[in-house]
């Protein structure tokens, strides 16, 4: 496409503010490729219609013309693409765009995704990214954060549900983000245990009554009553290599481990600095816990090394009585359970020294990059159009209840309260079980590259009743905690940090687990910790808070 002079661009976006029904707050809207210092701009969270398009908040983008916009797309085995699914005839109808998709299967998606960010051939769009940070370096990233104005869906998002603390998260170290990530309203229950209640309940305990004030201790008394009342070899076997067990409860100590172990580091809120957690007091108390577990026979010191299948098939056998999953296997495991009269239930995360504590913080998903070719190729007038599509399409309720739920009477209907009623022949996330179509396989809705994101109503919509309660008993009980602000070093700073944090989070990991599942003793703790110093732990903490006394003022510190 001919790319089109910034003066022309001036002239046409100052004919486009002439017909806008509203303008920002301030008026100015013309911050495009300008660097602001906070997460959000606020100029510009027009509404209208351009030249060839309408788009604002609360309406349908449509261009007057068709268009198509390149886009990567990652391809779920679960539901493969298909091109006639009703998705993309349903966005054409809306908005008359189209993509021109570049397919690549999902564990090839980062492999393909770094091929072309980096060769500069990427798509416009790149939706499904989860860390942008390898790209920005590149120069083939737009800093987005530049463009947001444009975004009146967004920019509305981020106000209402206070986005601007969340989004400081994706800010580099030249105080601009690179990548529009899916925001919601309010945070998700996250991953925890599912038990079986029936023989909780038979051993006395009052799961119901008792787990809204649980510690991993009370947790720990709970699990050594049913131990006593079946004489089970083991209670809990845990699936992911006990990798998302470790990280819920590391939160609960004022550590990081598992899933969530990243660089060690907690930041303290008080003193406005990173400290290294894990050669701690608390990271002692939090590994002795486990310690316990293991060496009472209450957990399966296999859960660190086995096969999920291996973990899963104990517990459908009734072997144990306790695994790590999130809500969206517990309908599952219904289904596969080979005990008669089984009763799966999800209990809420328990709490710990630190408190009762939420354990997901943050309300950003992965996101979409947009390519500095679509730039160049677009020009700043057909750049900005895109923008506000991807706008739509990702940020407004409509668009995202679109990308969710399908086409309101064909594939949902609305009861009288306005809430989404899923056709009855249609399955979807454990509703309408054995339902001869399914969402996303038969019709491409609710799948990874679109249906994330959304306000509260939103989110619980596509909640079975007992995850909805799931999700409340979270909520209700358990305090949210403070974001740590990004350490937002310059590639040189993090190439130096990188060539510390390896070798000294591989030695943490390992010695996790010996002291875990007593393969080394905690008489030899003061030379753990002389070995974690040894490995860089301090000077790798001085570096981060040197990063953070840098740009802390761009995080508004």
């Amino acid at each position: 496409m001919r790319k089109i002079s910034r003066a022309s661009v001036m002239v046409l976006l100052a004919l486009m503010l002439a017909f806008t029904a509203a303008c920002s707050s301030n008026g100015n809207n013309n911050n495009a490729g300008k660097n602001t210092d906070t997460p959000s701009a606020t100029a510009g969270a027009d509404n209208g219609e351009a030249a060839d398009y309408t788009f604002g908040e609360g309406q349908t983008f449509r261009s007057n013309d068709p268009v198509t916009y390149s886009m990567m797309y990652s391809d779920h085995e679960n539901y493969p693409y298909r091109e006639d699914w009703r998705l993309w005839s349903a966005i054409k109808e809306k908005t008359n765009v189209s993509f021109d998709l570049s397919i690549t299967a999902r564990t090839e998606y980062e492999n393909q995704k770094s091929l072309l960010v980096n060769s500069g051939d990427a798509p416009y769009i790149i939706p499904k990214t989860y860390d942008e940070s390898a790209f920005v370096a590149s120069g083939q990233i737009v800093p987005v954060s530049d463009w947001v104005q444009y975004m009146p869906n967004y920019m509305k998002a981020v106000k209402d549900w206070g986005m601007e603390e969340d989004l400081k998260a994706k800010l580099k170290e030249d105080g601009k983000y690179y990548v529009l990530p899916g925001m919601w309203e309010v945070s998700g229950g996250g991953y925890s245990y599912i038990i079986r209640k029936d023989v909780f309940e038979a051993a006395g305990v009052d799961v119901t009554g008792e787990e809204a004030n649980w510690t991993y201790e009370d947790f720990y008394e709970a699990m050594k009553k049913v131990k006593a009342h079946t004489g089970a070899k083991y209670v809990i076997s845990d699936q992911f290599k006990g990798e998302s067990t470790l990280n819920i409860a590391a939160v609960q100590y004022g550590v990081t481990g598992g899933w969530g172990i990243s660089n060690g580091l907690t930041f303290d809120h008080d003193k406005q600095e990173f400290q290294f957690a894990n050669a701690s007091d608390d990271f002692k108390a939090y590994l002795e816990y486990f310690n316990k577990l293991v060496k009472e026979g209450i957990m399966d010191p296999e859960s660190f090394t086995q096969e999920d299948d291996t973990a899963q098939a104990k517990f459908f056998k009734g072997d144990t009585y306790v695994i790590n999953a999130n809500y969206q296997l517990l309908s599952d495991f219904k289904s596969k359970m080979q005990v008669d009269g089984a009763e799966l239930y999800m209990i809420v995360q328990p709490g710990g020294p630190k408190g009762q504590l939420q354990i997901e913080t943050s309300r950003l998903e992965n996101g979409i990059m947009i390519s500095q070719r679509a730039l160049d190729e677009l020009g700043e007038e057909g750049f900005i159009k895109m923008l506000r599509f991807v706008d739509w399409l990702w940020y407004s309720d409509e668009g995202q209840t679109l990308s969710l739920w399908g086409v309101e009477g064909e594939t949902y209907t609305k009861d009288a309260e306005g809430n989404i009623v899923l056709n009855p022949d249609i399955y979807y996330n454990g509703m309408n079980e054995g339902a001869s179509k399914q969402l996303n396989v038969d019709f491409g809705f609710a799948g990874g590259v679109f249906a994330y994101g959304g306000n509260t109503k939103l989110k619980t919509s596509k909640m079975t009743e007992g995850e909805k309660d799931y999700f409340n008993r979270t909520v209700n009980t358990r305090e949210k905690r403070k974001l740590a602000p990004p350490i937002m070093a310059t590639p040189e700073e993090t190439e130096q940090m990188d060539l510390i944090k390896t070798p000294l989070i591989d030695y943490v990991k390992t010695m996790t687990l010996k002291f875990i599942t007593g393969q080394e003793s905690f008489d030899n703790w003061e030379s753990y910790k002389a070995q974690v110093e040894a490995n860089g732990s301090a000077r790798y903490t001085q570096m981060a808070n040197d990063v953070f006394q840098k740009t802390k003022s761009k995080l508004g510190y």
